[in-house]
């Protein structure tokens, strides 16, 4: 009988630690989707393979630089200027990765529509204000302000931006 209870110990301490050791199943496919790092190195890799997957004259080739649910830090390759967008539960924040352009805040979506449950797009803004940006440069964008990114001088703009939910106070500008 000690022998038979000791060799079951032996087994219990086995198999936990070869479970121990075992990487745990994701959660769900939102944690198998989670990426926390990604080296400064690795961004001219992601802007060229950025700009080998876009299809024929696309506006914009969107992809994660990090993941962690509910935020995407995404690069955004954008040759082309894409139609206007509003997003009513999130604010954006950019930054500036290579290029220049002009990035049209405010006024009104032109030929407005519903895009999904939270966002609205548009061909363009009339009224807007215009911010030239360059690489380096920051900018955020509030929920519910269209806005709009006109590549510059000719060449691809790329972006860094970031998705932020957040009520809006009673008191922002």
């Amino acid at each position: 009988m000690r022998v038979l209870v000791l060799a079951a110990t032996a087994a219990a301490f086995l198999v936990s630690n070869v479970v121990a050791q075992t990487a745990p199943a994701p959660a769900s496919p939102a944690a198998a989707m989670m990426k926390t790092f990604t080296a400064g190195a690795d961004i001219p890799a992601m802007i060229a393979k950025a700009k080998a997957d876009r299809k024929g004259d696309a506006p914009m080739v969107n992809q994660p630089i990090l993941s962690l649910a509910p935020y995407t830090v995404a690069l955004e390759y954008r040759p082309g200027t894409a139609p206007a967008s509003l997003h009513e539960k999130d604010a954006e924040l950019m930054f500036v990765l290579e290029g220049s352009g002009t990035v049209v805040t405010g006024g009104k979506l032109v030929d407005e529509k519903r895009n999904n449950a939270a966002n609205l797009g548009g061909s363009s803004i009339s009224g807007g204000k215009s911010q030239a940006v360059v690489k380096g440069d920051f900018l955020i964008v509030p929920e519910n302000t269209p806005h709009q990114i006109i590549p510059g001088g000719g060449a691809p703009i790329v972006l860094m931006t970031f998705h932020v939910p957040r009520p809006a106070p009673a008191n922002w500008p």
